[in-house]
């Protein structure tokens, strides 16, 4: 059977690459005819026949700008996700310029901000059971299920304190009133009446007496506590009445479950629906398109190193054999390809964000390293 194989030139018409991905872009079918011949050319033609045809280049040649297209663009996710995750699936982000803000750090945080009653994503709620005489010990699980809270509770904070010592101080400069009668109660003076103080004490004593009242309390009185350990809640001291009101906060636990998946339709998500699209080949600049030549010259390779390769090792000729160099031409493309792949990589990692910033922080260093040797005039007014 007598196929075709590369003539010597070419002429690209819309509709000969696998996916037309780039057919209708006028730069793309003026290089189409230009990266035939050259790969032709760095493959042995005319010295040697390369057993492709034009439609092979061309779709070597669209592979080679999607799959520069894919590294740039699986680099932008990588580089902006945080900030992208939200938008809508619908912006094209091909050409958005992507402002940096803290929403993605904030939507990382929320779980740190419930924990510390600050905000996030869970809602605290507000409880109560009233106490017993003689009962130290309340079970909030039951009362969760008693208030039809299905999938449990945490709680978050009991408000089980003693009277702020406030509560039990009088102005000191205002004599031997009811108030300063109680705070002389408080430290075992009941019996005694002070001398009557008609002197302005600054804020600060006052906040002292109060810290003393409460110190007081709290080494000679029986301190108010709680222990809570699985949601078993032991009040401090033991309740002398009944229907006293204890409060509390918590949340609840189905609804920090359910804030780990926030359903977002039409929302980036993860890298997969990051709104991006094949690169506009008319826009990529020397740079890439020489990327993009290099690559295409490697993928010819290997399409020709698979065609020699359906023949025998050797073909007979009068008077002598030819070798094929089937096995070269393969391994020579997946050596070349790795290489090209890992040095666009390693460029695109170059001009991360971070890269970007570290190089503007050392241009800045060795600026003011270089201010710095300079003479200082001294300034005679």
């Amino acid at each position: 059977m007598n196929i075709p194989i590369y003539p010597g030139s070419s002429s690209f018409f819309p509709g000969d690459t696998p996916f037309g991905f780039y057919d209708n872009d006028y730069q793309f079918q003026t290089d189409a005819d230009k990266v035939t011949t050259f790969c032709a050319r760095r493959l042995g033609y005319p010295i040697m026949e390369v057993e492709l045809q034009d439609l092979n280049f061309y779709a070597a040649f669209e592979e080679a700008v999607t799959t520069y297209g894919n590294e740039l663009y699986a680099f932008q996710v990588r580089d902006n996700l945080l900030n992208v995750i939200g938008a809508p699936t619908a912006s094209n982000m091909n050409h958005a310029v992507v402002t940096p803000s803290m929403q993605g750090v904030i939507r990382l945080t929320q779980q740190y901000a419930v924990e510390a009653g600050a905000g996030g994503n869970v809602n605290w709620y507000s409880g109560s059971f009233a106490t017993t005489a003689s009962i130290q010990d309340y079970d909030l699980e039951q009362w969760a299920i008693d208030n039809n809270i299905t999938g449990g509770i945490e709680i978050k904070r009991v408000f089980h304190y003693g009277p702020p010592a406030v509560t039990r101080f009088y102005d000191p400069y205002a004599g031997t009133g009811l108030g300063t009668q109680n705070l002389m109660d408080s430290f075992g003076f009941g019996a005694y009446s002070p001398s009557v103080n008609f002197v302005l004490m600054p804020v600060s004593y006052d906040m002292q007496v109060i810290q003393a009242i409460e110190f007081n309390d709290t080494v000679r009185k029986s301190a108010y506590s709680f222990e809570l350990i699985n949601n078993k809640l032991r009040i401090f001291p033991i309740p002398d009445r009944s229907n006293v009101n204890i409060y509390f906060q918590y949340l609840k636990i189905d609804e920090r479950l359910n804030s780990i998946i926030g359903n977002t339709p039409g929302a980036v998500t993860n890298p997969s629906n990051v709104n991006f699209t094949n690169p506009n080949y008319s826009q990529i600049n020397s740079i890439g398109r020489q990327w993009i030549f290099e690559y295409t010259l490697a993928l010819c390779k290997e399409m020709l190193g698979y065609v020699r390769g359906k023949y025998q090792n050797t073909i007979p000729i009068p008077g002598r054999e030819i070798s094929l160099n089937s096995s070269d031409l393969v391994t020579a493309a997946t050596t070349e390809k790795t290489a090209l792949i890992e040095r666009l990589r390693t460029y695109l990692d170059e001009t991360s964000r971070q890269a970007l910033l570290a190089r503007k922080q050392a241009e800045s260093d060795s600026t003011m390293n270089e201010l710095g040797k300079s003479p200082m005039q001294i300034f005679i007014g």
